[in-house]
């Protein structure tokens, strides 16, 4: 069976530091799939907040996701700060990928992941070219 293989480039654009509550724990006692897709919606939103934007204002766009993939590489407890970080990787005409490592306050990683943003038009409910602005931000490859 093929498994996911999420690359990790080597910028970052913005690190996000976000702690596992005991909400976050699945029956195994340790951090469940679904809760990590919820925590790395909160990074997106610290990422996008911290250029000045959100995912339903993005230089007179909105975001719209178009696919999730996620490879988990170790465990996540209660009590543990995942330091995420995060980088805007394979830039297209309508959109760009937001990647995310996440590794516990050890540095041991915990799951690597990619989510296809989408620029979308929620009025008209169509997909809108990326702004030129938007682009010309996500295009620098920060530390």
């Amino acid at each position: 069976m093929a498994r996911v293989k999420v690359s990790i480039p080597p910028h970052t654009h913005f690190t996000a530091s976000i702690p596992v509550r005991v909400t976050d724990l699945n029956y195994g006692n340790h951090l469940g799939n679904d809760a990590l897709l919820s925590i790395l919606h909160e990074a997106r939103m610290q990422l996008l907040n911290h250029f000045g934007w959100s995912e339903l204002s993005i230089g007179g766009a909105s975001l719209i996701m178009a696919d999730v993939a996620i490879e988990y590489k170790g465990e996540g407890f209660y009590g543990d700060v995942l330091s995420i970080s995060m980088a805007f990787d394979d830039i297209s005409k309508y959109g760009f990928d937001i990647t995310y490592h996440v590794r516990n306050q050890h540095g041991k990683e915990v799951a690597r992941a990619k989510t296809g943003m989408l620029c979308f038009n929620y009025q008209e409910r169509k997909l809108m070219a990326l702004p030129d602005e938007v682009k010309a931000k996500i295009e620098t490859k920060a530390g």
